[in-house]
Formats: C-alpha cells, structure tokens, sequence
C-alpha cells in the first residue's frame, strides 16, 4: 500500500501542466501537431501557388497596360468581354468542344469497359493497349493525328478511299467533298480535334468504368439473373446504378479538364482555320501573352469562373459523399423521388437543345455517328438476350462473342491505327514520305529520322530537361500528398474537412485560371527561362491530385494495424513509415505513374515560361520544329516514338498497380 500510494504525487505537477495540452487538443484535435507538420508543406505550396495566383490574377483583371505603366481600369476588361466577337466564339468553341468529346467518350468508354470486364483471357493485355491514347504525351496525339489528318502526306485520306468509305461520308453528307481538308476547313476542323480529343480520352473513361464495375458487388447481378432479369435489365438495374458515382465522377473530371483545354488544340490547329476551334484558354493565352495586356487576358479566365465553379462544387459534393456516414444522401434530401427521376432527362434535353442552337451543323452528324454505334451494340444485345431466353444458350454465346469480337477489333483498329503510323513514319527516309512510296510500311527501313533529329536539334537536351523537371516535380508531390493524405485520412484534427474540400477545389482548378499570374510571379522573381519555374509550377497541377488520391487509398488500409503498432510502442510516425507505407506502394506508384506522364506531358506551363531552347522541354521543343508550313514529319515521328516509350514502358510495369490504386483511391475515396 505504501509502495503504491505515493505514485499519485508525482503526476499532479505533470496533471497542473496538463490542462494546457488537453484544451490545446480538445480545440484544434488530437491530432493537431502531427497534422500541423504532416500538413505543412502541401498546406505553402497549395497557398502559394494556386491560392495566392488566383487572388492576384483577380487584381490583375482590373488593370490596363498603357505602354510602360499600368493602371487601374476597374471592371473596364470585364465590360469590354461583353462586345467582344472573339471572346464570344471561344466560349461557344470550348462548350462545342467539350459536349460533344464527352458524349462519345462516356458512350465509347462504357462499351469498351463492358467488353473488357466480360473477358475472361487477354483482360490485362487489352486493358493495356486501350490504354496506350491516354499514356503517349498529347503533343505526340497533336502532331501523329495531324500528319494522318494532312490531305498531300497524311493516310487518312487515302484509306478512306480505298475503301470506298471516304466517297460514302460525301454522298451521305457527313463531308461536303471528297477528298476532305481536314483541318483547313472550318466545318470539318471542329469535328477533327473532337475525333482526336475521343481517341486520347476514351482510355481514362475506360478505365475509370472498369474500376467501377470491379466494385459492383457480384451477388446484385446473381440475385438478377435469378429472378429472371435480362442483360439489358441487368445493365439498366445494377451496372448504371453502381456506376452512378463514378460515372458522374469521371464526366466532370472530364468536362472541366476538356472546357480548359489548350494544347491539343494549339498543337493541331492554332485555333484556326480562323477562329473555328479557338477556345477560350487561347483567347486569354493570344490576351496576356502575345499582346502583353495582362489584364484583359486575366479578365477572360477569370469570367469563366462561375461555369467552372458550378462543375468544380458539384464534383466535389460527389467526391465527399463516400467520406462518411449518411454523406451518400447529401444534397438530395430537397428533391422528391420523381425530381431525382426526371433530373437526368431534364439536363439531356437542356443539353440537346444547346447543342442544336450552338453547333447546327455537327449535331445531325454526330447523332448518327452515335446512333449506329448504340444500335449496333443494342441489337446483338437484343438478339444474345432473346435467344439465351429461349434455351440456346450455345447461339447466344455465338452471337456474343461475334459481336464483341467485331466491336473489339473497331476498337482496337481505332486505338492502334495512328500509333502504328507515328510508328513506320517515323523509319522511313525523307525521300518515302514525300513520294508517298509504301505509306504503310517503309521500304527499306531507315534510321534517318533519328539521326537528323539528334544532329541537327537539341532533342538531347530536351530531353534531359524533361526528365529532370519531371522527376523532381513528382518527388515533390509525391512526398507531400503522402504526408498530406496520411493526415487527412487517418489524423484527429481541426478543419480537416475544410482541408479535403481545398485540396478537392484546387485539384480541380484548370490551369487556364493560373498560367497568367504564375507568368507574373516567374518574371517577379526572375525564374523565366529557367527549368526552376516549372518544378515549382507543376505541382498546381500534380498535388491536389495526388493528395485525394491517396487519402482514399490510406482508407482502405485497416486502421488496425496501426493500433497494434502504437500498441507495441511505436511512434505515430513510425507506424506511417512502416506500416502504412509499405502497404500503400500500389496508390503510391498509381500516384507516381499519374503525376510523373501529367509533368512529362505538360506544354501550357513549359509553352508560357520558356522561350530559349536551351531549356525547353519535349512538348515546347517538338512544337519549335515547325517553321509556318514546314513540317518535319519523319523527325516529328521519330521524336513521338522516343518521348512515348518511357511512359508506356512505365504503365506496363505500373498497370496493375494503377488499376489497383484507382480501385482503392479514386473509386472508393
């Protein structure tokens, strides 16, 4: 008794010091220290980068240059935006633009989504080439679509003709002539970079959808078919309710990125001809930087705010409602059933009518494009159904994998066709490509290409640009969406929910808001020209992402773990680093994959900072090849070819990984 009475003593001078600590963590969590340093360096970066450019560039909109000073003008930019034709057919243009990528790209990414989640062999591999548009740089995209696309050395025309396909568009008028000017004719150029902006973006949809339906629980579809339930209720019953979320995910995703879209569409066609693909990002870009009036560039960004706001809240309002209990029901409380019922159909509709208002002359075309390929798939859906209902099931599976195996060859055709035309174009000598001599298959095969392109440009400097910059910008954010996702995901701690929604805001912020004041801030500080500008400017684009991602995946590992290793002694941060880590090498690599090609393929950013070539990177440096109408096509294709194969090699290896990190992190998060 006397041993064990005394103990009490000396823990009241540590009780009279405690009190201080308990408020401190009853007020800010119990957490908050961790979370403070946990925090901290996604917390400046985030605040400096993006929060602090966006406060800046609204200062910005309110000024004018008047020679060699500036002056403040007030809302005078904002006014003058409202008589402005330009302006007007770049928002027209990104909402064209947008609608009509994304129509195709849900519709097409679901289908190969299905086709491939039903495969029982090969899944991985195919997976894999689908995913190849999405992997290669998009200046790659830009200039292999352009070379297929150009009437006197491209093969799109010629293979259209052969197959007597190219004189049937004509005849149905799809094209209002034959042979097409792709991209020099205004009613076409539109449709062009759509067809390309598809191609490149089917994967993401493809993936995304097929992460989604790995997340569908399988005993929904066995209790279906047990009721008797068909493929088509089925689909209409189970698979469009599980992929409800990630659908809608996965389209704002989209659709915010697709609206802010500038490379692509600089790469292919500068905007023209005339200003029948301008959007309005290269308005603003044209505004700021090649007629230096900062602040009506800055204006045009910043009046696009509300539209992207809308679709930045509502993404965000999706993204939270898996975070906690009773979260999946927010902010449909105020509709009736029949309200959320008729909700889709409204937006349809209103869609539609934008569409037939804004673009008269694509919206016929693209409606039969789409109607063939959903009544195409509908029809052998019908007809597997019909006979699987009575009794033939050997018909059925015949009928089934005819059909898939025909669509998936479209698909693959489609995916493979420009790869494999970057690929013999680039081995072919300048005398093949511009004789037109064995378009398909170079004879003989040359290295010519390789060899003028590292003798007579500094693509080697290039690319140890590239690999510098993008190395050392995905350490930065790999490092700090770790630390920053951990705290998020497992920490006790005050405004941690105000957080997530940051980071979940400033993910989804298009870099069209930032480029701008971040060109300001580069100059202020003497950083233009210089390969620090874009390490420190790529994580706008990389952490927030990054850091949603593996909160998400941090949750799905079992917070038990932890426990037991506290339990034995170890350190918050101990367990992080030996327990969580390790565990989360698949998020962490998906992490690294996703921010190390978005930095590797980066071209707005590297396109405003950089000017002197010596510090140019792949994109910028490809885009400098070309001198008005001088193309270098062999050595653009070779360049292509070399700038591609470290990515794919990169998601060969990652894929698993990828799909895993996407399944736990983006899916489930």
């Amino acid at each position: 008794m006397t041993i064990l009475r005394p103990q009490p003593a000396p823990t009241r001078p540590a009780a009279t010091a405690s009190p201080a600590l308990v408020g401190a963590q009853r007020w800010l969590g119990r957490d908050w220290r961790l979370a403070t340093a946990f925090l901290a360096p996604t917390g400046l970066l985030i605040a400096a980068l993006i929060l602090f450019p966006i406060v800046s560039s609204m200062i910005t909109s309110t000024t004018e240059r008047h020679g060699a000073e500036t002056v403040f003008v007030g809302l005078d930019n904002y006014t003058a935006l409202a008589d402005d034709p330009v302006f007007h057919t770049g928002v027209l243009n990104s909402f064209v633009f947008t609608a009509y990528a994304e129509i195709f790209k849900v519709t097409l990414g679901l289908i190969a989504a299905l086709m491939l989640h039903h495969m029982r062999r090969g899944r991985a591999v195919l997976a894999g080439i689908i995913l190849l548009p999405w992997v290669v740089p998009t200046v790659v995209t830009a200039f292999t679509w352009r070379s297929l696309f150009d009437p006197i050395f491209g093969s799109v025309n010629t293979v259209l003709t052969a197959t007597g396909v190219g004189p049937a568009l004509a005849a149905i008028g799809l094209v209002e002539s034959w042979p097409a000017e792709w991209l020099s004719d205004p009613a076409l150029a539109m449709p062009a970079v759509i067809l390309v902006n598809v191609w490149k973006g089917i994967p993401f949809f493809t993936v995304t959808f097929l992460a989604g339906l790995k997340a569908i629980d399988s005993g929904l579809y066995e209790a279906a078919m047990v009721d008797g339930a068909s493929a088509w209720q089925r689909f209409r019953h189970v698979t469009l309710p599980g992929l409800r979320h990630v659908m809608i995910v996965t389209v704002l995703l989209s659709s915010i990125w697709t609206f802010n879209n500038f490379d692509l569409i600089w790469l292919m066609t500068q905007g023209g001809p005339g200003d029948a693909t301008a959007p309005y990002v290269m308005v603003a870009y044209s505004k700021a930087i090649q007629q230096l009036q900062l602040g009506a560039g800055a204006a045009v960004t910043l009046v696009m705010l509300p539209i992207v706001g809308i679709l930045v809240l509502v993404l965000v309002r999706m993204m939270r409602r898996s975070d906690g209990p009773g979260m999946g029901d927010l902010g449909r409380s105020r509709l009736t059933p029949a309200q959320r019922k008729a909700m889709p159909w409204v937006v349809v509709a209103v869609s539609t009518l934008l569409l037939v208002w804004s673009s008269p002359h694509i919206v016929w075309k693209a409606a039969l494009v789409l109607g063939v390929c959903v009544l195409l798939a509908a029809a052998v859906g019908r007809i597997v159904s019909t006979l699987a209902a009575r009794g033939n099931q050997r018909a059925a599976r015949l009928v089934n994998g005819i059909g898939s195996g025909v669509a998936l060859v479209g698909l693959l055709a489609f995916v493979l066709a420009p790869l494999y035309w970057m690929t013999v174009t680039a081995f072919k000598s300048d005398a093949q490509i511009v004789m037109r001599t064995n378009d398909l298959w170079p004879t003989p095969w040359s290295t010519e290409q390789f060899t003028n392109l590292f003798t007579g440009r500094a693509f080697g400097t290039w690319y140890l640009n590239t690999i510098l910059v993008a190395g050392a910008s995905t350490l930065i954010a790999l490092v700090c969406a770790a630390l920053a996702g951990y705290a998020l995901a497992r920490l006790k701690f005050r405004g941690s929910e105000s957080f997530t929604v940051t980071i979940l805001l400033t993910y989804v912020m298009p870099g069209a808001l930032l480029f701008i004041p971040l060109y300001q801030m580069m100059s202020g500080v003497g950083l233009n020209d210089s390969l620090w500008s874009l390490v420190l400017t790529y994580p706008t684009f990389t952490l927030p992402f990054a850091t949603w991602l593996l909160v998400g995946y941090f949750r799905s590992i079992p917070a038990d773990l932890e426990e037991s290793a506290l339990v034995d002694g170890c350190t918050r941060f101990g367990a992080f680093v030996r327990i969580v880590l390790p565990l989360a090498k698949p998020g962490l690599l998906a992490v690294a994959l996703f921010t190390l090609t978005n930095a590797w393929n980066e071209f707005l950013f590297a396109f405003v900072f950089i000017t002197r070539n010596e510090y140019m990177t792949l994109p910028v440096g490809m885009q400098s090849m070309i001198f008005g109408d001088v193309v270098p096509q062999g050595q653009l294709a070779a360049a292509s070819l070399l700038i591609s194969i470290p990515v794919v090699l990169m998601y060969a290896f990652g894929q698993r990984f990828l799909t895993e990190g996407l399944t736990a992190g983006a899916v489930k998060g």
